[in-house]
């Protein structure tokens, strides 16, 4: 499996990976008619791939077989008062391809760009009630910190759990 940087060229691949995602593993979790909505078309417009700002969100896409199997996207903490700490603000593999490890290699892949981006820390939130997600998080050795919050996202509203991981161990 190859891990690269995301380029401009792969944002569609990308959004069909994000939105069937989010239609299989958010099932029970969002509403249907809002699931049944999503078009990757719309996802991939608001992608930035290509840039190599420091401050800016990185995607990397995993590729087997010639074709985006999932990707995740890195950046400094969002939250101002998380200035020392990396987020790993996604993390999405297409449901076809669950368990056969492109979770792990991606994050494993995330944690390694944010320790060599200077984070000795990392933070990531997960939807509220998703047990799939936090037990892959859990296995890699993130901690649920007990810190909650109600977020928009992609124009929703959601509640979310964040979860906490130091980066110089494994």
């Amino acid at each position: 499996m190859l891990i690269r940087p995301a380029e401009p060229d792969d944002a569609m691949d990308v959004a069909r990976v994000h939105v069937r995602a989010w239609q299989v593993g958010y099932r029970d979790l969002l509403p249907d008619d809002y699931l049944a909505r999503m078009r990757p078309e719309e996802r991939a417009r608001r992608y930035t791939f290509g840039n190599d700002t420091p401050q800016q969100p990185r995607t990397m896409v995993a590729i087997d077989a010639g074709a985006i199997r999932g990707f995740a996207t890195i950046a400094p903490a969002r939250d101002i008062n998380e200035s020392n700490a990396g987020e790993l603000c996604a993390l999405y593999v297409d449901p076809d391809w669950w368990g056969h490890g492109v979770g792990a290699v991606l994050i494993s892949a995330a944690r390694v760009r944010l320790l060599d981006s200077g984070f000795k820390q990392a933070l990531l939130w997960v939807l509220k009630g998703n047990a799939r997600a936090e037990r892959f998080y859990r296995n890699d050795h993130w901690i649920p910190d007990g810190i909650c919050r109600t977020a928009s996202v992609w124009g929703l509203t959601v509640d979310e759990v964040c979860y906490r991981r130091g980066l110089d161990s494994e």
